[in-house]
């Protein structure tokens, strides 16, 4: 996150007309002595910070320093960012799933009628939430590099059936005690998954037969190489079941696993023994705090 004054510099305009754009587009207001966010700034990425000699200061992402101009809904690129339609060409996708592909990465959301909104983790990526001046109808930018990030390029690929993923457990926090090799995935669940405990196997047979969309073993979309048990895309919902409590290797793999969940912060149900035996009272309650039904 930069300050205003480094957002003007990098953008080679002065201090006061950087701060007048960015109230002109209802990013900033001005109250008493003071420049505050609007809801708009917040929404688009917008912060505070503290500091003993300036007091309380906004910043801004830093990938706003590479907007030069103002741009429109239609073009492919508008300065250092891309549309939907931009990123989708780089990848030779259509707008619209290239969309889909975010959303189910948890960068995006559908919009309450139309269109698309920002999440959380869109905007640590410096997407920016704006909207057609027309329509009224939202739509996200990215910059540039976003073409560049790892589980996005992958995913892209994966679905392309240009490429199987093969995954590095030696980089990766699944490694270090060599979990997956021990544990191989040959239990077989109902909708044709193969998972690696009987828990597993009836986590995946309840979400099944409760007519729930969900992926075994997603990787999460960090840079990090880290899988989840489940993923619920609907609900940007991720679920891991905790079986070896006793194993203080495995604790340690799980402390690190949950510390990346919190550092994230993604959608996690964690789920141990006692809840496997009572999926029904459990799995329906945590769900629907993320928006899922069941049954």
């Amino acid at each position: 996150m930069i300050s205003t004054t480094q957002l003007a510099k990098r953008l080679g305009i002065p201090l006061k007309d950087a701060f007048s754009k960015l109230a002109n587009e209802g990013y900033l207001e001005r109250v008493d002595e003071d420049w505050q966010l609007t809801e708009k700034g917040k929404e688009n990425g917008g912060g505070y910070k503290d500091s003993p000699q300036r007091g309380r200061y906004v910043v801004w992402p830093e990938s706003w320093a590479t907007i030069k101009e103002d741009g429109d809904s239609n073009g492919a690129e508008d300065g250092k960012f891309l549309t939907a339609r931009g990123v989708a060409q780089f990848f030779d996708l259509s707008a619209n799933k290239l969309n889909h592909i975010l959303s189910e990465l948890g960068w995006l959301k559908k919009g309450s009628v139309k269109g698309w909104n920002i999440t959380d983790q869109g905007l640590k990526l410096g997407g920016i939430q704006t909207e057609d001046q027309r329509s009224g109808i939202p739509y996200v930018r990215w910059p540039e590099n976003i073409t560049e990030v790892q589980s996005l390029v992958e995913t892209v690929a994966q679905l392309k059936g240009k490429a199987s993923e093969k995954r590095k457990l030696e980089d990766s926090i699944e490694g270090d005690d060599g979990f997956r090799e021990k544990f191989e995935a040959k239990h077989r669940t109902t909708d044709g998954h193969f998972v690696r405990s009987k828990a597993e196997m009836l986590i995946d047979n309840w979400l099944y037969m409760a007519e729930i969309v969900h992926a075994y073993e997603r990787k999460l979309p960090i840079e990090e190489s880290v899988y989840s048990d489940f993923y619920i895309p609907t609900g940007k919902v991720y679920i891991e079941y905790w079986g070896f409590e006793n194993n203080p290797k495995y604790l340690e793999r799980k402390e690190k696993k949950i510390e990346l969940y919190e550092k994230y912060g993604f959608n996690l149900i964690q789920l141990e023994d006692k809840d496997v035996q009572n999926l029904d009272d459990i799995l329906p309650r945590l769900l629907l705090k993320y928006g899922v039904q069941a049954y």
